[in-house]
């Protein structure tokens, strides 16, 4: 994450804690007019075998997060703020979280270039000395965590059920990555139109907002 995201994530985490769920990290986007903050949401680790991230949880922290950035006004200018679950490619913005995703796979953006690349895709082997030890053509990469700019997984589609269809057959409607099976979970519906503002396409707990 971004100092700025990194800033508004500490600033937010208790409120989103506070209502039952966790703040995974934040991203911020700044573009000429207006930025866009977005927050990954989900269910405690200890929850999430019993209940995953819904609508109604991503308007909630919406609603509350709001309110608080008016008061703190971490941000100058005007910025639309999003909440989404993390979906099944969920983003990585911790060690903790990286650890959590040991033998899975992940896809990486780097801050600056490792072995002549910026962008790298393996294994998560371990977590070691503040670095992430990636398992990349059968070889081992450590990364230092200070040097991943984003990280998001890579999933194992024949592992839930999206095996690769077989040369010259057709995909059968919504049962591929590209299907009803692998959208995310979260705000899809469309925001409220609000008086003097312009009206946002994103999802449900997407509002705008200004100074």
């Amino acid at each position: 994450m971004s100092e700025k995201a990194n800033q508004i994530a500490s600033l937010l985490a208790p409120t989103v804690q506070a209502l039952g769920l966790e703040l995974l990290g934040a991203e911020y986007l700044p573009a000429p007019g207006s930025a866009t903050l977005r927050l990954y949401i989900d269910v405690p680790a200890a929850e999430q075998d019993s209940r995953i991230v819904n609508i109604d949880d991503c308007e909630t922290v919406s609603r509350e997060v709001s309110a608080q950035l008016d008061v703190e006004d971490p941000i100058t200018g005007n910025y639309t703020l999003e909440v989404s679950s993390p979906g099944i490619d969920r983003p990585l913005f911790t060690l903790q979280q990286f650890a959590r995703h040991q033998g899975e796979s992940a896809k990486v953006n780097l801050k600056l270039p490792q072995l002549g690349r910026r962008r790298l895709q393996g294994m998560i082997v371990r977590i070691e000395d503040e670095q992430v030890v990636f398992a990349v053509d059968g070889n081992e990469v450590p990364v230092a965590f200070d040097n991943i700019d984003k990280a998001r997984l890579v999933p194992d589609w024949a592992a839930l059920g999206f095996a690769p269809e077989k040369p010259g057959r057709k995909p059968k409607s919504g049962t591929g990555p590209s299907g009803a099976g692998a959208k995310k979970t979260g705000a899809q519906k469309p925001a409220p139109k609000k008086t003097g503002k312009q009206p946002s396409n994103k999802p449900a707990a997407t509002k705008p907002r200004a100074e």
